[in-house]
């Protein structure tokens, strides 16, 4: 039986790629000389410092240029309230990955209700969508598509 999987990834070489054009734009920049203004990676939180929210502000509007030239969504972006602290001010981006219970269940319920010819299962952080015929899965991708979720969805392992 044909199948497809519905995950939510993101790349971590292309984020580290990103991440490092930021970093690179933002030591070049005559607005930020000085400031000591950097990107920090530790896992799938991006720590940005700098001296202002206004700084701060600029280097999350580097940041979402440089991932979207790379190819990564950023809706998949978590963007936390600044903290300020005197002379230093931090924010703290977190990169979602997978799809949580809520969201797959959300998923799952499209499919049903668009009486489509196909059956969708919820395997950990991905949602199985198996169907007898290869153009009833494509019509789910469609439906997947168009519908305005909250993560950006990719579609694997497409099996005949």
């Amino acid at each position: 039986m044909p199948s497809f999987d519905i995950v939510s990834e993101v790349d971590k070489h292309e984020l580290a790629n990103a991440l490092d054009q930021a970093n690179r734009e933002v030591g070049n920049r005559f607005d930020f000389k000085g400031s000591g203004s950097k990107y920090e990676q530790e896992e799938k939180v991006v720590t940005l410092h700098s001296q202002s929210d206004f700084q701060l502000k600029q280097m999350i509007d580097i940041l979402q240029d440089k991932l979207t030239r790379r190819g990564i969504d950023i809706a998949c972006l978590k963007i936390d309230e600044p903290e300020i602290f005197g002379r230093e001010a931090r924010q703290r981006v977190t990169v979602r990955e997978g799809l949580e219970t809520t969201l797959a269940k959300e998923i799952v319920k499209q499919i049903k209700e668009s009486k489509l010819k196909v059956q969708a299962a919820i395997q950990g952080d991905s949602v199985r969508v198996t169907g007898k015929k290869r153009d009833d899965l494509q019509e789910a991708i469609a439906l997947l598509r168009k519908s305005k979720l909250e993560m950006p969805l990719q579609f694997k392992n497409f099996r005949d």
